[in-house]
Formats: C-alpha cells, structure tokens, sequence
C-alpha cells in the first residue's frame, strides 16, 4: 500500500486551510465533522465558508498566505489555483514535519483524505490512492446502500458498555465472544428498533449470569473451488468469527485473505503422496483447540463432504462432545466444469453424472469400473492426475470407446485456469504437455465435446 490508512485523534487537532473556493469548503465540512480546529487563510471566500465563519465554526483570515500561518498546525489543506503557492506551501510543510495535503496533486499529498461512510462512532474510509474516484464514489455508495443509517446506535451502546464489560471480563477471547453474541442476538435488534432500556437490561443480565463464557465449536467450511467470489455468506462470515483457522493447500490465497486479521492459522495441506500432517492428528487438532474454548474453521476446498474427509472429522468431534457446524462449498467438479464450459448434464449428450476418487493406493484405484463406464453419463475423478493412465484403461477395457472425449482442468475458477481436452487415446500425452499438476481434475464423457463451444472463461 503506498498510503497507509490510520485515523487521527482530532481532539487537539489544529487544522490549517489555504484558500476558501467552493473545493476548500467541501474539505472544510468534512473537517467540521471532527473536533479538529480549523483556521482558513485566503484573500477571498466564498459564500459557504463566509457563512461557516460567521457561525463561528472556523477562524477565517481575508489576507495572502504567510509562512507563519504554518505555526502550531498539524495538519495543512492546500486548495487555491495558483500552482506556485501549492508548491510553495507544499515545501514550507514538508520542511517543519507537517502533514500537508494539496487537493487533486496527487505528488503534492503527503496523505490523502478517503471517501468515508459515516455511521459515527463507525467509520468507515476507503481509498483508491487517487487513481480510481469515479470507482470510489461507486464503491461507497454500494456501502452507504448496505449499512443503515441506524448503525450508529450499536456503536454508541457498545462504547457505553465498553468499559463494563472489561472490567467483568478479563479474558479478551471471552470479551469478544460477548460482544458477538450481542450484536447477533436480540439485544443488538432491541437497540436498532429504540427499545434502549429493554436493551441495557438484557446486556447487564447477561453480564450478572455469567453468559459470556462459551464452549469452543468447530465450523467445517466449503471454500470452494478457488474463486473468492464463490463463496457462500455463511462461509465468509464464520471465517470472520474465527479464532484458530486449519486450511488445507486447496485453499487459495485470496480466500484466506478474507479470515479475520488476528485469528491463528494453521497449515495441514496435504500434496499428492505426500500428507504434511496426517488425517487422524488432524481431526484431534481440531477437538483440541475447540475443548480450549477456541472457535475453529476447518476451512476445506471444495465441500467439506465431498471428497473432503468432513465426514471422518465430524465423527472425532461427536467423539469429544465438541459442537460442529458444516457449511457447504461449491464443489470442484461443479466449479471446475462450470468455468470450463462443460455442462455435467446435457439432454443429448449426459443423463447422469458420478463424482469418483482417483486417489492411488498401492497403484491401484478400487472402483466399480462396470457402473462407471455408461453410455450417456458424465464421470468426474478428483484427485486423479496421478491414476490418469489407470483410469483410461480402466474404462476402455470396460466398454467405453477408445475416443471417448476427456478434459483436465487445474485451478479451476482462478485466473491461473487450465484447461485441456482429449480422448482416451491422448489425454496422457496432451496433458503432459500442457505441464498439467495438482490440484486437477478429470472430467470424462461426451459433454467434453462442448467446451471448445461454450468456453466463457477463456482468457486471451
């Protein structure tokens, strides 16, 4: 990030305008927002600053600027048109260590002020670094859509109860613990609907009973095949809830991007042939850190019961009494086909479609090879780049032609997407060519034909 976000205390704050058109008055009403105190020097002001100083909300001075107006300032807004006063007041900052901005001359900024939601005591800035205004305004007004105005109040009752609150509870994992069941229960909707008492009763018998300590709980979450966007709600929520997050190597970056900032997090990615940490050690990791009161997401690609092994961790916890929940994912087979453009059932080509493991133990894959090689269906293998050659002769050798169409997509629903078809009879080869690896998938029947037509993803 070239700027750093940070908010000011404006307590003390003194604030310094040059010039007072119509472009300094909008910075100074958004200054009268603060508590800062503000003084405009200028040889002429409009009709909006002239009416704010005669209210008595700024100190204005009808003169040139002087070098001395710098004095005890912290803070300076340059927004005059003459370029050489910018420059000049620019460097007469910059030399006495004051933060000067000088509107629309990005080089001139030693910070810039955001497009901001404001729903005080939450603030909300966002910025685009000057780049991107026309994106910003539109950003914010998607924000300003989706955050009530009434916001506000649960911001004012949760700095009313702030200090209580922590002098009751100690533990900071139990302050938080607190707080989120009271903005996702009852009490935060009594304050949003006006009933103020009914809601600081609630809080204080909440306190008195003792109701803020929690057992731990584990969330299995489906993240998905890649792309952040396919998330679920639920999914993204629980990660922002989360004190200890376990991910697997299936997990994009992105995605873990969006856990919360300070949660723990904890890698137990598993490669082809090679398990960082074992499924069994994993599944008490899990009990663990929720019997220690942790709330935990078991962040999975795909859906957690899909090839996922949820099963088998769910059965630890319910072996540990440890409460669970599972959120689905869009599974790989579906996120992989879909941005590939290969509809896993289509009326002419697939009546019904099998998920199967390609996963190689002692170099074999023990399935049912007759139930899987069926006219007019669609067989998806996970996990099987390495059985590829197995499952191809596999299906010939029960029935399935040697020109059956195949596709391998790798990464799917991410930017680094590849995707490449073949049949039975090239698909080895043509893979190996294209550096196809993990994590992949194999898709086989006769919508694979399709793809070359309904390929929307495709890149240049």
């Amino acid at each position: 990030m070239q700027y750093f976000p940070i908010f000011l205390d404006t307590t003390a704050l003194n604030c310094l305008v040059v010039g007072a058109g119509e472009v300094a008055a909008r910075k100074i009403e958004l200054l009268l927002k603060t508590h800062a105190k503000i003084s405009v020097v200028a040889p002429w002001a409009c009709d909006t600053v002239l009416r704010l100083a005669a209210e008595g909300k700024l100190h204005l001075d009808n003169r040139p600027y002087a070098s001395s107006d710098l004095n005890g300032k912290k803070l300076v807004f340059v927004a005059t048109d003459d370029s050489t006063l910018n420059a000049q007041v620019h460097a007469e900052a910059t030399a006495q260590n004051i933060l000067v901005n000088v509107v629309d001359n990005i080089p001139l900024c030693q910070f810039i002020t955001p497009s901001i939601v404001d729903r005080s005591p939450i603030v909300i800035a966002i910025s685009s670094g000057g780049v991107a205004p026309v994106l910003l305004r539109y950003l914010r007004q998607k924000l300003e859509s989706l955050i009530p105005q009434k916001m506000s109040l649960l911001g004012q009752f949760s700095e009313k109860y702030r200090e209580l609150v922590k002098q009751k509870l100690s533990s900071v994992t139990a302050r938080r613990f607190f707080w989120e069941d009271v903005l996702d229960g009852d009490i935060a909707e009594d304050v949003l609907t006006g009933n103020h008492q009914q809601a600081d009763r609630k809080l204080l018998a909440k306190l008195e009973s003792g109701d803020a300590q929690h057992k731990g709980e584990v969330y299995l979450v489906g993240a998905g095949p890649g792309d952040p966007d396919l998330l679920t709600f639920r999914a993204l929520r629980l990660m922002q809830k989360a004190d200890v997050v376990v991910y697997d190597r299936l997990v994009s970056p992105e995605i873990l991007e969006l856990v919360r900032r300070d949660a723990e997090k904890i890698y137990v990615g598993k490669a082809k042939s090679n398990h960082t940490v074992p499924q069994e050690d994993i599944n008490e990791l899990l009990a663990k850190l929720a019997l220690s009161g942790k709330r935990v997401v078991r962040l999975k690609g795909g859906d957690p019961f899909i090839f996922g092994r949820g099963g088998e961790e769910i059965e630890t916890l319910v072996g540990h009494g440890v409460s669970f929940q599972v959120v689905p994912g869009i599974t790989a087979a579906s996120g992989a086909a879909s941005y590939a453009g290969i509809p896993l059932t289509h009326r002419d080509h697939a009546k019904s479609v099998v998920f199967a493991t390609g996963h190689l133990r002692d170099n074999t894959i023990n399935l049912n090879w007759q139930g899987l090689a069926q006219p007019d269906q669609t067989i998806v293998f996970y996990m099987g780049l390495t059985g590829l050659a197995i499952i191809c002769e596999k299906l010939v050798e029960h029935g399935l032609p040697l020109s059956t169409p195949v596709a391998m997509v790798q990464n799917a629903t991410t930017q680094q997407q590849k995707v490449v078809t073949g049949t039975f009879a090239d698909i080895q080869a043509k893979a190996e060519a294209a550096g196809i690896e993990p994590p992949a998938l194999i898709i086989v029947g006769s919508v694979v034909s399709l793809q070359s037509k309904l390929n929307w993803f495709a890149k240049d």
